[in-house]
């Protein structure tokens, strides 16, 4: 078989089910050689999927029968919460091997997640560089471009020639092997531009580095979150970028594949935040899980109190015309609904850096008409839907005109709610639908039921 054909384990890029049964039977039966046979052929990617799909006991098993077969390939691509079930078994010294052949950032991303007495045990068994570089990424904030970040790059001096360059990437004591560009750097380690693999190899050997480079560069802050980060690759179309230290000098390198992990995050991450359901990751522990969504729960409960005052203080009206019961709970959720709607594109221009202060105004007035012309419409609808069934056209215009008032406050609210968090420092994919639901609701409630009273609907 060669390397590009597919494994006869796998199909539609998923691991065979028989073959998933045919590993756990063989863990069972404590058959170690009939593991390794039935992984060997796998891809490390496919392994760490072999992982997630089998159960706590069976991983731990797993992870003993592979042994050294076990390697940094496959830990890192393992999901993090499985991971650290898995690093868990291994002793130190095979944790640390496997690091000390990642790329930092991978390292990095495995090491941060131990216990403190694991990290030290792992540390203790690497190299004195190695643990430098990884001390010194751990001490960089959580989600910035110094975790983010690779070590490992080539950086050559402003006074070499285009030769010079070449016979170093050639020389066998250069261990990177992996790179897109060639970052050209002063006599302090300061970067003045990129080299492009093309421009080496198309270039004269005597040709100066300084006469080929690219000197414009986007450098990134070794401070800089990781989501922005993301949207400088996406705005500049970056296949790299220099990590430069609070001093402006050269500390790492981002490439694009790890961006492409940043963004897949981050975007997950927003969803499951609108809905509170906190890391949403089936890996997680039930008790983590819980404890993450069951404060948002509370918190809609505290909101559903506040939206159940509203109708109970209109407990003679609905007393004299039942219907309203029955009708005031649709004025509530479309409008919950066109504040979602209106809060989750806010939240991602937030998240993406397309809403500044500049167009600020202007979204804020596209969105009110929006809800304006949603408002019309299905006031419109509604309002002739309840009036031809109930045969009560004062009835059709109260709710219409509810519908209709509740839905622009509905717009301003998933407008404005996220701003005024995003100001106030809190993140807005996080509070936000709290906030708008219980506006819209308890408005929805109050609009409906108060103007069938003042009408003089209810008599």
């Amino acid at each position: 078989m060669t390397e590009t054909e597919t494994p006869p384990a796998i199909a539609d890029d998923r691991l065979r089910p028989e073959l998933v049964r045919a590993v756990e039977t063989a863990l069972d039966l404590s058959d170690e050689g009939e593991v390794r046979a039935l992984v060997k052929p796998l891809h490390p990617a496919d392994i760490a999927d072999l992982f997630e799909q089998i159960d706590s006991d069976h991983r731990s098993r797993l992870a003993n029968a592979l042994g050294t077969d076990l390697n940094a390939d496959v830990l890192a691509e393992l999901n993090d919460w499985v991971r650290d079930e898995v690093v868990g078994e291994l002793p130190a010294a095979q944790v640390a091997e496997a690091v000390s052949e990642m790329d930092t950032d991978d390292a990095v991303a495995l090491i941060e997640e131990l216990e403190p007495a694991e990290q030290e045990a792992v540390l203790d068994e690497l190299s004195a560089d190695d643990r430098e570089a990884i001390e010194t990424a751990l001490s960089y904030p959580e989600d910035s471009a110094g975790r983010l970040m690779q070590r490992e790059l080539i950086a050559v001096p402003e006074h070499w020639t285009v030769g010079e360059v070449i016979d170093h990437l050639r020389a066998e004591q250069n261990e990177i092997t992996d790179f897109w560009e060639i970052f050209v750097v002063s006599a302090d380690d300061r970067p003045v531009g990129t080299l492009r693999l093309s421009w080496i190899l198309t270039a004269p050997r005597w040709i100066s580095v300084t006469d080929v480079m690219q000197r414009q560069q986007t450098l990134i802050p070794v401070d800089m979150d990781q989501e922005e980060v993301a949207l400088r690759f996406q705005k500049y179309a970056l296949i790299s970028a220099a990590v430069v230290g609070r001093d402006g000098r050269l500390e790492g390198v981002i490439t694009a594949d790890d961006i492409v992990h940043i963004v897949a995050e981050e975007a997950g991450e927003d969803i499951l935040k609108l809905s509170g359901a906190g890391d949403g990751d089936i890996f997680e522990p039930v008790i983590d899980s819980y404890k993450a969504r069951i404060r948002w729960l509370v918190a809609n409960l505290l909101t559903a109190i506040v939206s159940a005052s509203v109708i109970a203080s209109f407990g003679a009206t609905i007393e004299k015309m039942v219907v309203l019961a029955a009708l005031s709970p649709i004025v509530a959720s479309i409008g919950g609904n066109t504040g979602n709607q209106t809060m989750a594109v806010i939240v991602r221009a937030l998240a993406t850096g397309q809403m500044t202060d500049a167009n600020t105004r202007r979204t804020i007035g596209r969105e009110a008409a929006i809800a304006l012309m949603n408002g019309v419409t299905i006031a419109l609808l509604l309002g002739a839907g309840v009036a031809l069934i109930f045969s009560h056209p004062q009835l059709g215009l109260v709710i219409a005109a509810a519908t209709l008032f509740n839905l622009l406050i509905a717009g301003f609210a998933g407008v404005l709610v996220p701003l005024g968090l995003k100001r106030l420092g809190v993140d807005p994919a996080v509070a936000s639908s709290v906030f708008v639901t219980m506006i819209t609701d308890s408005m929805g409630f109050l609009l409906f039921l108060g103007l069938a009273t003042a009408s003089g609907l209810v008599k």
